[in-house]
Order: structure tokens, then sequence, then C-alpha cells
């Protein structure tokens, strides 16, 4: 059994299942409840299966890009459970995510965007195909003017900041990522969990304003000690 996550956007979710298959899911309204809604709903997933912590197999995760907090929420919980009990992690772009759950038709081009704040958008198109995925457009950081220019039109609008396009609103879904699993273009292997980092997208707001402030980039510890 796969246990699959998805932190990066407002809307919070869990699910347990097998690649394609669904067997519990909760959702968790609320930025800031993600910290301490996340492991109680996996818990509740668990009893509804009826299974134990043993049972997971895998971790699915969407890595971004997003809210800064949820990814480190969602990372934070699958390296813990990583660590006490050794076993695969698997990634997926949130827009991807977004993208699969709200495809309607088969080889249609799909933009996905989300909330980048600063007048931005993060936007990624995809078209899915039956066993694999077509990336349109990578994931990445457009104001609303600049879609038009990096995508062409005829496409399907999904992702929690819709709205501004013009759309509705749509969520992404943990129990979406269990169906990437094994689709070419899906779901990527994390070989060294402990090192990985999720998709940020851009640097976090406190980031940016100490740049700002201070007229030079912030350090990257990472780099600095590599």
């Amino acid at each position: 059994m796969w246990l699959a996550l998805d932190t990066a956007t407002d809307q919070a979710s869990v699910a347990l299942g097998l690649p394609g298959r669904v067997l519990a899911r909760e959702t968790i309204a609320g930025a800031r409840r993600h910290a301490s809604g996340l492991l109680p709903a996996l818990e509740r997933c668990l009893a509804e299966t009826g299974a134990g912590f043993a049972e997971i197999e895998g971790v699915v995760l969407a890595d971004g890009p997003g809210s800064f907090t949820g990814l480190r929420v969602g990372a934070s919980v699958a390296k813990a459970l990583i660590r006490v009990r050794p076993m695969p992690l698997w990634v997926a772009p949130s827009l991807l995510v977004c993208a699969a759950a709200g495809a309607l038709v088969e080889g249609q081009t799909v933009l996905a965007a989300s909330n980048a704040l600063r007048g931005e958008l993060f936007v990624a198109a995809y078209r899915m195909h039956p066993g694999r995925v077509e990336t349109v457009l990578a994931p990445s950081v457009l104001t609303p003017d600049q879609i038009p220019l990096r995508v062409a039109g005829g496409y399907q609008l999904v992702g929690p900041a819709a709205p501004v396009l013009g759309g509705q609103p749509t969520w992404p879904d943990a129990g979406v990522l269990l169906g990437l699993v094994g689709l070419a273009g899906g779901v990527q292997a994390v070989p060294d969990a402990a090192h990985w980092e999720p998709e940020y997208g851009r640097p976090a707001e406190a980031q940016a304003k100490w740049e700002r402030d201070h007229g030079r980039p912030l350090a990257d510890p990472a780099r600095a000690n590599g």
C-alpha cells in the first residue's frame, strides 16, 4: 500500500491505496491546519483501511511549486516516515496533480495555475495520454499576461488560481498522485530522500524581503557547505 500526500496549497490531502486505486482519502482545508492535521488525517486513513503503518510500502508526494510552509510540512512528514521505516519516495509537481485531477478530455492541453504572490502565478501545462503524461509547459512563474506567450489557446483551465484567469477554482488531490504512479512522465523516484527538498518555485516571502532590504541574495547554506 502507498501513502500519498499533497500539501502544496491551502487544501491539503492524504490518501492511501495502490497505483490507480484509492482506498482512503482525507482532506484538510485551511493552510494553517496542515501541520496539526496531516498526521491525524493519516491515522484516520489507516483506521479506515484497517491497515497499520508497517503496511505502507512507499510515499508519493506533490513536491511543488506552492506554499513554502505547506511544502515544508509535507516534506517533513514524508522524510520522518521514511527515516523511521526506510521506503521509496516518489514525487510529482503539484501543478501536474491539479491537471490530472481536472483533465476532462484525453490529449487536451490542461493549464494548471496556483498563486505565486506578488501578482504572479505558478503555471504549468500538460496533456494526459494513455500510459503517459506530456509536459507542454514545465512549472514556471508567470504574470497572467505572459501566459498566452507561453501556451497556445484552446486549453482547459484548472487550479486554485483559475479565477484569476477567468475560470473556476479546483484543487490538487492526493488520490490523483496514486494514479500517476507508473505513468511515463508522472511521478519520479527520489534517490536520496534525506537530502531532497521540494520545488518551491521561488524564494519564500521572508527571504525575498531580506534580499530586497539588503540588496543581495541570501547565502545558500547547502552550497556553502557543499
